[in-house]
């Protein structure tokens, strides 16, 4: 299946476009629209080394015939690039990309004698110039659904129909989804988890934590039931979170294996790798359902990229639940903010694209009461954005199988309307697509939704 149609869960023919021979074989920068930065192969215009340089339109390069619509590029092979976060393969080679290699590896092999204050120090000197990074863009990347919406709307041209049906993003129409999640990296932290849980709680929200299994703190089974009896969700975190899962396929075997073994004991259907190091192409030997460990945009994490989307994604068989806001760490020690002003931000452009909100606040560092106000500040405000967006809030365990059975699911005709078929089409809901000014507009049912795009 495309990457339109498996996006949109839509009709296939709408979803098909034929693609133009490229005429390079290496990739590169270039633009979909006003909006869009992809990376890939054309066969039309020019390409770029690096984002930051004037990039070329290939739309003025479409055609759309009387039967077909041809582009120079290949869509789904762009989706990929951003998603998995392939843009950066060049980034990773030369001496700069050996330099940080070695940085990184010298870093955790010292880190369990660095005192705290100095740690924190060193990772400021490293993020230092994560505000002049212009792509991704800052402090949400939207790319991957301006993409898409730029495709919606050669589509409604191609085949000149006024809209385009499709399977609503999440169940019973809500606009948008909030998961909250807490990684727990230390003793202080597992000793505060419950009561984190049962804060979240008496805001009316459920939450998931990622537990490390070995070295950090004692894992008990009553620890564990304390979690699961506030009806929360366990994931892993690593093995010890000590920052070499992905040094080497070696060392990352051996991990995993024992990854795997704890998720089998625990019931755990989600992972989550320690500072979000990631190797996507490793992804295959993760038993898990689903994985937490790519950001929309990692100007901030010790691994910079970003998967440029605000919705899940499929890698293989797995779900990929993105993190589409900073974490606590980065808010409060690296940019110095004790405001949710931020999380506002990004709530907003999150929601706007009708996305996955998802939060990862540790335990660990909002023990303080300073901290934990900031906090308390922000599930109050998730208040106000499921009373006034209609926002579905979930444990990432269900959207994980929502999103499955939504990818099985498709729009049918009974007794002359349209229905969706499939597992869970009873909390499905037909939208559609249609082009208003250039727009595309998203109609739900009894109320319209606006998606700002560009004019194709």
């Amino acid at each position: 299946m495309n990457a339109l149609s498996d996006q949109y869960c839509l009709d296939e023919r709408y979803g098909s476009f034929k693609v133009a021979n490229p005429r390079t074989t290496r990739a590169g920068y270039f633009r979909i629209g006003e909006k869009a930065v992809a990376y890939g192969e054309t066969a039309a215009g020019f390409l770029q080394p690096d984002a930051e340089c004037d990039l070329y339109d290939v739309l003025r390069d479409v055609r759309v015939t009387e039967w077909d619509t041809v582009l120079p590029f290949d869509p789904d092979e762009v989706i990929d690039n951003l998603r998995c976060e392939r843009y950066m393969g060049s980034a990773a080679q030369g001496v700069r990309g050996l330099l940080l290699k070695f940085a990184k590896k010298s870093y955790y092999t010292i880190r369990p004698f660095m005192p705290v204050r100095f740690r924190k120090h060193l990772q400021r000197i490293y993020l230092r110039d994560w505000n002049g990074i212009s792509f991704p863009s800052w402090p949400v990347d939207r790319t991957v659904e301006n993409i898409f919406e730029e495709l919606l709307a050669l589509s409604l041209r191609s085949h000149r129909v006024q809209k385009i049906p499709f399977v609503w993003f999440w169940p019973d129409g809500y606009s948008a989804c909030v998961i909250v999640t807490h990684d727990i990296e230390t003793e202080a932290g597992r000793s505060f988890a419950t009561e984190l849980a049962d804060l979240d709680a008496s805001f009316g929200i459920k939450s998931a934590f990622q537990i490390v299994p070995e070295e950090r703190y004692e894992v008990s089974p009553a620890f564990l039931d304390s979690l699961r009896l506030r009806g929360c969700e366990l994931n892993l975190h690593g093995l010890n979170h000590d920052g070499q899962l992905f040094r080497d396929r070696k060392e990352f075997l051996r991990q995993i294996k024992r990854i795997n073994q704890y998720a089998r004991e625990y019931g755990a259907a989600g992972f989550r790798s320690p500072v979000m190091y990631r190797n996507i192409e490793w992804y295959g030997d993760l038993e898990f359902s689903y994985d937490m460990s790519v950001p929309n945009v990692g100007h901030l994490e010790p691994q910079r990229g970003g998967c440029c989307t605000v919705m899940p994604y499929f890698i293989g068989n797995l779900v990929e639940l993105p993190l589409t806001t900073t974490q606590d760490y980065a808010l409060f020690n690296v940019l110095r903010d004790q405001s949710i002003a931020l999380w506002k931000q990004q709530i907003g452009l999150v929601t706007e694209k009708h996305g996955l909100v998802s939060f990862n606040v540790h335990p660990d560092y909002l023990i303080s009461n300073d901290c934990r106000e900031v906090y308390r500040q922000l599930l109050e405000h998730l208040l106000d954005v499921r009373a006034d967006q209609g926002a579905w809030f979930a444990l990432p365990g269900e959207v994980d199988q929502w999103w499955r059975n939504r990818r099985q699911m498709r729009i049918v005709t009974a007794g002359g309307r349209l229905r969706v078929a499939g597992p869970s089409s009873e909390r499905a809901v037909v939208a559609y697509a249609r082009l208003e000014n250039g727009r595309v507009i998203y109609e739900l049912p009894g109320r319209e939704r606006e998606v700002t795009l560009s004019s194709a």
